[in-house]
C-alpha cells in the first residue's frame, strides 16, 4: 500500500487562508488548527474552561487521551469569548475549504483539508527544530512513528540540504 504524505499548511498559505476567511468564529477554529495542532472534533468540544493561563487543556481526544497544547500566537482575549464555537465539524472543514478556494490554495494543493491545518504545526515544530519526542506529546501520537511521518513531510528541504552537504 502507498501511503501518502500530508497535505500541510505552510505560514504563508495560512495568513492566505485567514484573509479570505469572513467569520471570526472560522478564523479561530484555523487558528486552533494551525496554532496549537487541534483536530476538528477537539475544535469544536473546546470550551472555556479548556483555556488555561498558558496552555489549553485537550480532554478526552482521540483514544480517550487528555494532552495539553500551547495557546497559539495571536490568541486574544475575544477569542475566549467565542468559546464554544457551536459549530459541527463538517461545517468547520466546509468553511477551510471555501477559505482555501478564495485564496486560491486549491489549484496547487486539491487535497488539502482541515487536517492539513494541524499537518503544518507539526511540521512546523519539527522544521523550527523541535525534538520529535516533543511533537509526538503536542500532537497526542501514542506511536513516533505516526509522529516521523512529518520528518519527510517536505522533500524539497531535504533535497536542499543534500546540496548543502554534498
Amino acid at each position: 500500500m502507498v501511503k501518502k504524505l500530508p497535505v500541510a499548511v505552510t505560514e504563508a498559505e495560512f495568513k492566505q487562508i485567514i484573509k479570505n476567511t469572513r467569520k471570526d468564529t472560522h478564523r479561530l477554529a484555523f487558528l486552533l488548527g494551525y496554532g496549537a495542532g487541534l483536530r476538528v472534533s477537539e475544535v469544536c468540544k473546546l470550551k472555556i474552561r479548556h483555556i488555561l493561563t498558558d496552555r489549553i487543556l485537550i480532554e478526552d481526544a482521540k483514544g480517550g487521551k487528555d494532552r495539553i497544547v500551547p495557546i497559539p500566537k495571536g490568541f486574544k482575549r475575544k477569542h475566549i469569548d467565542m468559546l464554544p464555537l457551536e459549530m459541527g465539524a463538517r461545517a468547520l472543514q466546509r468553511a477551510f475549504l471555501r477559505a482555501c478556494e478564495r485564496s486560491g490554495i486549491v489549484k496547487t494543493k486539491p487535497t488539502i483539508h482541515f487536517h492539513s491545518l494541524r499537518h503544518g504545526f507539526a511540521t512546523r515544530l519539527l522544521e523550527s527544530g523541535a525534538p520529535i519526542n516533543q511533537v509526538q506529546l503536542l500532537m497526542g501520537h501514542s506511536n513516533l512513528s505516526t509522529t516521523s511521518v512529518y520528518t519527510k513531510a517536505n522533500p524539497v528541504d531535504a533535497l536542499k540540504s543534500y546540496e548543502e552537504y554534498f
